[in-house]
């Protein structure tokens, strides 16, 4: 069978880093003949080459090439193009990993597309990511339709022939930004670009040690020497005018104006910083015409006006202003409404702590930014307000251990709020979330864990996010579980921060099921009925599992109660023939359809005699709780005797 992937993966001491790679490449859903992987060693001192030639003696579709030290990974990347037998090349670095599906999906969506570069969603642990690119699925995408110049990294699939016909290969040597000139370049002469965004492809991570190449302090003249090779790839394949400078202002944005702003310039030496600004001022002087800086947003364009007129001193002042912003995001509302759990929430930005005030008036900001740094405070604060009917909320769901993000549909509406005499404003956002569990992962359900809620604004040419939280603590909504999508759902607030978030798939005890005892079960005859503190929009199948000397397993349906505050009723016809003469614990599996069906254990049992159905307490749990109720009264016994001798000391 035709290989139809080859992932090339650059190696150079990875350490126990690279396992979470390899066990990721083994685990790919494309059939083990039609791909292979090719790790090419850079000359590594550690255990590796010894890691990776046991690795390839056991599995036939690793190949493992060792060469001398090159210094960067533009080389070892161009050995293994060179050596790649697929229809495409995938290319992954030895310290990341990959979704399950990544080459099968990202494969099959390029050739539905007729794609020469697929980009797959990107998660970032610890490490930022584009987000906007990844807001949709793009099938034909390019760099004039689509934000694909803010992903520049390597971690693509690429056709072999697009690479072969088009003469394109890494930058080689010891040097920074290869990824940016390999990348630019394919972006700018491919047919097609495929951007697929409904399944995370790529985990790119940060080490526990912070080794990882991209977080090394570098050399400013040389970074940026290699940065104008990747505006000299745009220059070659752009004619002047509005799409160069679009594509110029990423590199402006992300590795000059975003390096002289707030904490992330305070946070450096001095002498670096100064360093890295001269560098800075001399590339955007000699590079940049004045449309680049004029499509950022006006706190942007501060920096990069700055920056052009060599006003050091003013930049810091506004850095140090800037510094203090933070956006906050509070909880106002959390509940289901059939079967979707409806967010509600406030969001502002905040200043030193408190909340930030604006001018009453605005202005829109559509001159020359001012080069002082107090006026350009006022001139950025003005323009906000001037702006603010175009600000923006999203709520993301981000998984704990892997950080997939996805967005969950929001509307929003601005809020002017009149502050300190009616000559200050807040500028208030208020948003209602729909995370539906069916299709909350991307129109797909979420994989089982712990989600956090983020808030991200954009407004005033900050976009910032946070976490939603905390709520106010006597306040907070406690919704149940809900049952969607083949997913159990709990909306918790976590400890000790209170900011919100999801249990999908893995809570027992904060299920509440502790409520459902011998007392709320109603029979008659062979049906049971009982209320659980499940959420559901409809009817819906379940199992209960009966266990005593065996196992008798019967089918039953949760469906919406008339009391939503009781969540749905649970009802089940027993096979009293088969039960009669023992005493059964239950157990209910919400979702017996899964691969892998739970079963969460009801603090119940059934006696069964005859025709005759008694629910009792189950063994042990009646016992359980009395000693619980006596373990409370004795500590509350002790707490009251140590208040009351303190009181009398205190006398």
């Amino acid at each position: 069978m035709p290989v139809k992937v080859s992932v090339v993966v650059p190696v150079y001491n990875p350490g126990v880093y690279i396992e979470d790679c390899i066990a990721s490449l083994k685990r790919q859903s494309l059939p083990p003949d039609e791909y292979e992987v090719i790790f090419v060693d850079d000359g590594s001192t550690d255990s590796t080459p010894g890691r990776l030639d046991e690795l390839a003696a056991e599995d036939p579709r690793v190949r493992v090439i060792h060469q001398e030290n090159s210094g960067w990974s533009g080389k070892p990347r161009n050995v293994g193009i060179e050596a790649a037998r697929g229809e495409f090349v995938m290319f992954v670095d030895n310290d990341d990993y990959l979704g399950d599906e990544a080459l099968e999906r990202m494969y099959d969506y390029g050739v539905a597309n007729g794609a020469d570069v697929i980009v797959g969603k990107m998660a970032g642990k610890g490490r930022p990511v584009p987000v906007e690119l990844f807001r949709r699925n793009r099938p034909h995408a390019s760099v004039e339709n689509a934000p694909l110049i803010d992903s520049l990294t390597p971690h693509k699939m690429f056709r072999r022939a697009f690479l072969d016909d088009i003469g394109l290969r890494f930058p080689e040597g010891r040097r920074r930004l290869e990824d940016h000139v390999f990348i630019a370049e394919a972006y700018l002469r491919a047919d097609n670009v495929s951007v697929l965004s409904d399944y995370v492809c790529y985990y790119h991570v940060r080490r526990d040690d912070a080794s990882n190449a991209g977080f090394q302090q570098f050399e400013p003249a040389g970074y940026f020497k290699n940065l104008r090779e990747a505006l000299d790839v745009v220059e070659t394949y752009t004619k002047p005018g509005d799409l160069r400078d679009r594509l110029f202002r990423r590199w402006l944005r992300n590795e000059m104006v975003e390096r002289m702003r707030g904490r992330r310039l305070l946070g450096l030496p001095e002498d670096y910083r100064r360093a890295l600004f001269a560098e800075i001022h001399s590339t955007v002087v000699d590079r940049f015409g004045p449309g680049v800086a004029a499509g950022l947003p006006p706190a942007q364009r501060v920096v990069a006006a700055l920056i052009t007129a060599d006003r050091y001193d003013d930049l810091v002042a506004f850095a140090e202003w800037e510094a203090g912003i933070a956006l906050k995001a509070v909880p106002e509302g959390v509940e289901w409404r059939d079967g979707v759990l409806e967010v509600s929430l406030s969001a502002e930005f905040t200043s030193g702590g408190e909340p930030m005030r604006f001018p009453a008036q605005g202005a829109l900001a559509t001159d020359a930014p001012p080069l002082d740094a107090a006026e350009a405070v006022a001139w950025v604060c003005a323009d906000s307000v001037a702006r603010f009917d175009k600000a923006a909320g999203d709520l993301l769901l981000r998984e704990r251990t892997s950080a997939a993000q996805h967005f969950q549909p929001v509307r929003v509406v601005r809020e002017t709020v009149s502050d300190r005499g009616g000559d200050r404003v807040r500028l208030v956002l208020r948003a209602t979330a729909s995370v539906d569990p069916a299709t909350a992962a991307g129109g797909a359900a979420p994989d089982d864990g712990l989600w956090d809620a983020f808030v991200r604004v954009r407004l005033g040419g900050w976009t910032k996010e946070c976490r939603l939280g905390p709520a106010p603590d006597g306040n907070r909504p406690r919704p149940q579980a809900g049952l969607g999508g083949g997913r159990v759902v709990l909306p918790y607030w976590t400890h000790p921060h209170g900011n919100f978030a999801l249990d999908v798939d893995r809570a027992t005890k904060r299920l509440g099921l502790d409520r459902v005892t011998p007392g709320t079960v109603a029979v008659d005859g062979a049906r049971i009925s009982t209320a659980v503190p499940f959420q559901v929009a409809e009817e819906t199948k379940v199992l209960l599992r009966l266990g005593a000397a065996g196992i008798v397993d019967v089918p039953g349906t949760l469906s919406p109660a008339a009391d939503e505050r009781l969540g749905s009723v649970l009802e089940a016809d027993l096979p009293l023939a088969e039960l009669s003469g023992a005493r059964w614990r239950v157990a209910l599996s919400p979702v017996p359809n899964a691969p892998e069906p739970r079963f969460l254990v009801l603090p119940l049992a059934l006696r069964v005699s005859g025709d005759t159905v008694r629910p009792v307490a189950a063994p042990g749990h009646g016992g359980a709780q009395r000693l619980a109720r006596k373990v409370r009264r004795a500590l509350g016994r002790v707490l009251r005797g140590a208040a009351h001798r303190v009181r009398n000391r205190g006398k």
